[in-house]
């Protein structure tokens, strides 16, 4: 059992597609697009073959939409020093640091920061 892919619904697929790929070296698949529906999507694939889905669709009510989306996407980076790293890239290019890198109660050593549209990230260890 696995877990084969996370959607997340946004506004701005290519901002966002962008995001992914520069920071987290994700690489996307064909935007796939349904006109009758105004749908549109992205697979995002990283190194290790776990798949996020950036879906955006035009007529999507706003109060469906805020019942929408996840709590986090957890993504492994490698080491603590590689959290470090990643955590220091991101505030730099002036995404917002919400927590960390510390080490949680749980034993996670983990960043939390936003991406463009808000969703948190958890940038944590292998």
């Amino acid at each position: 059992m696995k877990i084969e892919h996370v959607a997340l619904w946004v506004n701005d697929l290519e901002s966002m597609r962008a995001f992914y790929e520069t920071y987290f070296a994700a690489t996307a698949g064909d935007l796939y697009k349904n006109p009758k529906t105004r749908f549109a999507s992205y697979f995002l694939t990283f190194d290790e073959g776990s798949r996020l889905e950036l879906t955006n669709k035009k007529h999507l009510s706003p109060r469906i939409a805020d019942a929408l989306g996840y709590g986090h996407i957890a993504l492994a980076v490698g080491d603590k020093a590689a959290v470090d790293a990643k955590t220091s890239q991101l505030v730099a290019a002036g995404y917002p640091l919400l927590s960390g890198p510390r080490t949680t109660g749980d034993g996670y050593y983990e960043s939390v920061v936003q991406d463009p549209e808000g969703n948190l990230i958890e940038i944590t260890t292998d």
